[in-house]
């Protein structure tokens, strides 16, 4: 397994060992001992799973303290632009993103711990995420940036995308008083 640290402290890029033959592939997407080794103390207790059309974008959501989560994203089928935003309070990042491809045949594995606010954009139909959660959904700590904050200015590379009501509705980052 290859761990690639960001320029945005707490951010893994996780890229797993693949082991291919005549029959196709096999490999370990979580083993619990082998995340905490490199740095992911994270109890996942959630798991998620999400499917969507070409050009849907989901996000910037995130969870509020006490029930902030850290995810651990990848994607089953298709491919994903998966980005987070530091919303932590006295980083020097804070306000900044990190973008990265996620897709079937990458297997990147993204880990986003609490404090980030986190989206993606579907590049391709049928497209389908699973990650897991530190915490329990908990629609009271719900929270979203909205998606097309110039101040984060977040290049989405997309006209006309597919949106939820929150997602239209989340807060600008100067709008935002963060909670981390």
């Amino acid at each position: 397994m290859e761990v690639t640290k960001t320029f945005i402290e707490g951010l893994l890029i996780i890229q797993p060992k693949v082991f291919h033959d005549a029959r196709g592939y096999f490999y370990e997407p979580y083993n619990k001992k082998v995340f905490t080794e490199i740095g992911i103390p994270d109890e996942f207790v959630q798991d998620n799973q999400s499917f969507s059309q070409k050009g849907v974008i989901r996000g910037m959501h995130f969870q509020n303290p006490p029930h902030a989560q850290a995810k651990l994203l990848r994607i089953l089928q298709g491919s994903i632009w998966d980005v987070a935003v530091d919303i932590r309070k006295g980083s020097p990042t804070y306000g900044k993103y990190f973008g990265i491809e996620l897709s079937a045949e990458n297997k990147i594995i993204f880990y986003v711990p609490k404090g980030f606010a986190h989206g993606f954009l579907t590049l391709e139909d049928n497209t389908l995420l699973l990650y897991k959660c530190s915490d329990f959904y908990n629609k009271a700590s719900e929270e979203s940036l909205v998606w097309n904050d110039p101040e984060v200015a977040i290049p989405w590379n997309i006209n006309n995308p597919i949106l939820s009501d929150k997602d239209l509705n989340g807060k600008k980052l100067s709008e935002f008083k963060s909670q981390f």
